[in-house]
């Protein structure tokens, strides 16, 4: 299955659980949101940190969801390949899986542009 697929699946998923709770659903969406749209550093800042930390999270669909958003907020290849080596150093193997995963992700999505 392609990140694409995976990435739009889980969309799909997310709109059925929106459904089922959406108060809890719309609350986190607007923690989200307060948490993009405020503070000191810039919205590719954060989705380096979200990236980070979902790689040390193991959560491969915020991996492929923060490697779109990083790519919308402006961020290149080379500084993706930085928040990897990050998540490698703090991760150690299981983060050298889950960044394969991140830079094929990346990959995958601009071949599409």
């Amino acid at each position: 299955m392609s990140y694409t697929d995976k990435i739009r699946d889980m969309r799909s998923e997310l709109r059925e659980l929106n459904k089922t709770i959406p108060d809890a659903t719309q609350g986190f969406g607007t923690l989200s949101k307060a948490v993009k749209d405020n503070g000191v550093l810039s919205l590719k800042e954060k989705e380096f940190v979200a990236l980070g930390m979902a790689i040390s999270q193991r959560c491969e669909p915020c991996i492929n969801f923060h490697v779109e958003a990083l790519m919308k907020a402006g961020g290149t290849r080379e500084e993706l390949g930085d928040v990897l080596a990050m998540g490698i150093q703090m991760g150690g193997g299981p983060g050298l899986m889950y960044a394969g995963h991140a830079l094929a992700c990346w990959d995958e999505l601009a071949a599409k542009e």
